[in-house]
């Protein structure tokens, strides 16, 4: 009698389950209407992809939100755009403000927290689904990751003089033109050391942050940064309750007028030659020398 009554009801419930589970199973990816997406790997982190797993990458030298893979670059990394882009088209995690889109030669492209969006084509032929080959290429291609807290430039140094100014390997900033790879945050503010600090002892900022607004302090604690870069060489210190981002022991700052008519600050190297006196004030190179201890 008991096998009579409760066969039945198990068939029941073990159909519902099966019927369930399938049902949300083969609805995720069809469900999903996102344009763009997060993947995950676990060496680089979070990053975008396409609707199709292709990742989008940053280039170095359009720190200043403008697109300057221009010529044989294009066929190598064709721009990326999407038009009528929506929240609902985004990944959770992703904002629809922090996208915009900037015009280029070939067309629109869209931009992700101002860094114009590219994918990847060695040699004409699109990188695989999945793949993330062209991350660190030429140290200036990155993957576009939603959270960097240190970024890298390329772009030639205008001082607040409008003069133009190089480092060297060696970490000297004189005069003359060509390109050098800098530091930025996420938004392509550039950041700078200053040379009379010692390793983890900020000495420019005063204890009631009066002079802040000259030399503001990078302040986070967090380290995403391009594969390049080794993550171990970074640190925080506290100042005055605040914590500081340190590189090879340096405290990070900002220059309060790296700042355009537009109240922009992307790619804006004006401390390099403040004060007259050259590197008193520096950008921050991967070969910077270790800070001194004392």
């Amino acid at each position: 009698m008991k096998k009579i009554l409760y066969f039945p009801m198990f068939i029941l419930i073990l159909g519902t389950v099966i019927l369930t589970q399938c049902t949300s199973s083969n609805n995720g990816p069809v469900a999903s209407n996102s344009l763009i997406r997060l993947a995950n790997s676990a060496t680089l982190g979070s990053y975008l992809t396409d609707k199709n797993g292709n990742a989008l990458y940053y280039f170095s030298n359009d720190v200043a939100g403008t697109n300057n893979c221009t010529g044989g670059c294009t066929a190598n990394w064709p721009i990326f755009n999407l038009d009528g882009l929506t929240q609902s088209q985004l990944d959770a995690g992703l904002l629809l403000s922090d996208f915009s889109s900037i015009a280029t030669t070939t067309g629109s492209q869209l931009t992700y927290k101002g860094w114009p969006l590219y994918t990847y084509s060695p040699g004409g032929v699109a990188e695989a689904s999945g793949s993330t080959s062209g991350n660190g290429v030429g140290g200036i291609w990155f993957v576009a990751k939603p959270n960097y807290t240190i970024m890298l430039a390329n772009l030639q140094l205008v001082g607040l003089d409008a003069n133009n100014y190089i480092v060297s390997t060696t970490d000297v900033t004189s005069l003359g033109t060509g390109k050098t790879v800098f530091f930025t945050d996420q938004n392509g503010r550039t950041l700078y050391a200053f040379a009379r600090d010692s390793s983890k002892v900020n000495k420019f900022t005063k204890a009631d942050f009066s002079n802040n607004a000259v030399w503001p302090i990078y302040v986070t604690s967090k380290v995403v940064i391009p594969s390049t870069l080794d993550k171990t060489l970074f640190d925080s210190i506290t100042v005055y309750n605040q914590k500081q981002l340190t590189y090879k022991g340096w405290p990070i700052y900002y220059f309060g007028s790296d700042v355009d008519a537009a109240g922009k600050y992307r790619g804006n190297t004006k401390g390099v030659s403040v004060p007259v006196t050259l590197n008193i004030w520096k950008v921050f190179i991967n070969g910077i020398p270790a800070a001194p201890t004392k």
